[in-house]
């Protein structure tokens, strides 16, 4: 009997070990929103960004290395489970990412990155274009993991400005890589794990809502506060899961197999990183909503509302544009009036204030419905045209 292969198969499917995987980077959202416990700043923010993005990308290069790896061989598994403890003491040091857990975050986030790509070089031995694809990207990344150690090391503001570059290192190394033959990936799978993610994250906003209702005492208004953000977040999981998310598969899986490692990292590892962070940016505004259902939300709240609904909305937007190049302009609009009005509504109640949220997303739910009734985007089956490093793909 020959031995099982470190590769994946075609058909493979999303498996428990990598949702389990999954969860913990999830939870990492939590922890991010946990940096607004004591109020929403500026100062806040840029830390959810800068240390969400370390989580982010984490996550996003374990996304690419599994792909490629057959999660149901059992030295993937057991090194994917290595990584998720890693990974948990990673997203336990979040809320003291810039203070006394600097290391403690940084140190995992590192190993991380590390084991993830050690993981993809090992799979990769099975084809050489994927092996030095994986090679080329590994020797890019050293600056950014080094910048990560030496932000954890300094603290301060050193630390910010060791971080954000970083992020800029990372990006160099993700538009270095992108360029490369060979990475062989399997778009049904990737998509899925995108998916989940988002999925899981919208579930997320709502037990940071649950948690702040419970042992609270109930009242009209927060009956009312409750009900909306169930609709909001299921409104976004409508406006992603049945817009969205099709189109991405389709082009995805169209795509032509030189260009298909660029729309995959601009589409996905890319774009669906404002989306999330307007995930994360929607629950600091609404865990103020319930634990202050009788006091209206503060500006800050309200900024945090509408950037979190605009950068969901406008990721989705940017992601469909970049690999179906259609023009979601109407969603983008739509999403950018409710968050001015949002806004510059002050002095009202949270269950108002949140009610034309709501507005706002079935406006834009219905313009997407319309838009794939009237004018359907024909991806499968397009001929895909690569310009210049970019995909460009005629509809039908």
């Amino acid at each position: 009997m020959s031995a099982q292969s470190l590769s994946s198969p075609e058909d493979q499917n999303v498996t428990f070990v990598e949702l389990f995987f999954d969860l913990v980077f999830v939870f990492s959202v939590t922890q991010v929103v946990g940096l607004f416990h004591h109020g929403i700043s500026w100062g806040a923010a840029g830390q959810g960004v800068l240390v969400f993005w370390l989580v982010w990308w984490a996550w996003t290069q374990f996304t690419w290395a599994l792909n490629a790896a057959d999660t149901t061989h059992q030295w993937i598994q057991s090194g994917t489970l290595l990584a998720t403890a890693v990974a948990f003491v990673m997203a336990v040091a979040v809320p003291g990412a810039f203070d006394r857990d600097a290391m403690w975050f940084a140190v995992p986030y590192v190993l991380v990155r590390a084991m993830g790509l050690l993981l993809y070089y090992w799979v990769a031995s099975e084809n050489p274009t994927q092996r030095a694809a994986v090679r080329t990207f590994a020797v890019v990344s050293v600056g950014g993991l080094a910048a990560v150690i030496f932000g954890g090391l300094s603290g301060g503001s050193a630390q910010y400005a060791f971080w954000g570059l970083a992020i800029l290192l990372d990006v160099i190394a993700a538009a270095v890589g992108g360029q490369s033959e060979g990475w062989n990936l399997h778009p049904e799978h990737f998509v899925e794990r995108h998916g989940l993610f988002v999925i899981i994250a919208l579930g997320e906003t709502l037990i940071v809502a649950a948690g702040g209702v419970t042992g609270a005492s109930w009242t009209g208004e927060l009956v009312a506060i409750t009900l909306l953000v169930v609709a909001i977040t299921c409104g976004l999981w409508w406006s992603y899961f049945t817009v969205a998310k099709p189109e991405l598969d389709r082009a995805l899986a169209s795509c032509a197999e030189a260009s298909r490692a660029m729309m995959a990292r601009d589409a996905f590892s890319l774009a669906h990183f404002p989306l999330i962070c307007g995930v994360i940016a929607y629950a600091a505004a609404i865990e103020q909503a319930v634990t202050h259902p009788l006091e209206p939300l503060a500006l800050e709240a309200r900024v945090s509302l509408g950037a979190g609904i605009l950068l969901f909305i406008g990721g989705m937007a940017v992601a469909m544009w970049r690999a179906t190049c259609g023009s979601p302009l109407g969603r983008t609009i739509a999403a950018a009036v409710t968050a001015i009005v949002v806004v510059a509504w002050a002095g009202t109640s949270p269950w108002l204030t949140l009610t034309l949220s709501l507005v706002g997303i079935l406006v834009i739910i219905v313009l997407e419905q319309s838009r794939g009734a009237s004018s359907p985007v024909a991806v499968e089956g397009a001929e895909d045209r690569h310009i210049g490093g970019t995909a460009t793909q005629t509809q039908e």
